[in-house]
């Protein structure tokens, strides 16, 4: 049996259907979108980072993976749908043919994305934390009447643009964010935020680099 690839887990029926209907739960509950956009974007920055800090092919694409499925245990309930979701992919990988050590990489990292309980355990985990608590934009919001909009809504509303920069030379990862304060003040952002970017800075420790926040120009971390 081959190994599984990104593609082979992007075109996985199980996967597919978990993800999609994850959403639809957290949807229900008035969640941020956690779609096949989330989940994609989170993958490919998760990737991006460690290959651009000089990671191998097979670990960058376990970073893919890793973020791809990260989500899954939404389908179930958004309370400690981390660790249910490193039990579902264990499942799946195993039967998937993975390798025990990738495995064990990916369920860990997946255990460990949550920014409440989670820590970064090794550098596929650090860049799952990384790439999937820094996005934060505005077609994410479900809610289309802004009369009703909670602290989440207005604050992921109000991202105009995010965008994760990775400075190999000087070893610093940036998260660069130009915000509407019209609609959120910058204060709003650390209120709700603040714990993911300490789970950040963390993250950024473990892959010896070191993690800085630029809100409209201005370094606040």
């Amino acid at each position: 049996m081959s190994i599984p690839t990104f593609e082979d887990i992007k075109n996985n029926k199980e996967f597919k259907t978990y993800i999609e209907i994850g959403d639809k739960y957290l949807g229900i509950k008035g969640y941020t979108k956690h779609e096949f956009g989330h989940v994609t974007k989170v993958a490919e920055t998760a990737g991006d980072i460690l290959e651009n800090l000089g990671f191998s092919k097979r670990e960058v694409e376990l970073a893919k993976i890793a973020g791809y499925i990260h989500d899954i245990g939404n389908m179930v309930n958004r309370e400690e749908h981390a660790q249910t979701g490193a039990c579902i992919s264990f499942n799946i990988l195993t039967r998937l043919g993975m390798e025990p050590e990738e495995i064990a990489i990916i369920v860990s990292s997946v255990g460990n994305h949550d920014a409440d309980v989670g820590i970064p355990i090794n550098p596929v985990s650090a860049a799952l934390i990384l790439a999937d608590k820094t996005d934060v934009r505005r077609s994410r919001v479900r809610n289309t009447d802004f009369a009703t909009f909670d602290i989440h809504d207005r604050v992921n509303y109000a991202v105009e643009k995010a965008d994760i920069k990775v400075d190999k030379l000087n070893r610093i990862i940036e998260l660069a964010l130009t915000i509407d304060t019209s609609i959120c003040p910058l204060i709003d952002y650390f209120e709700i935020f603040l714990t993911r970017m300490i789970l950040c800075r963390k993250a950024a420790d473990f892959l010896n680099t070191k993690f800085t926040l630029v809100m409209n120009g201005m370094k606040m971390l």
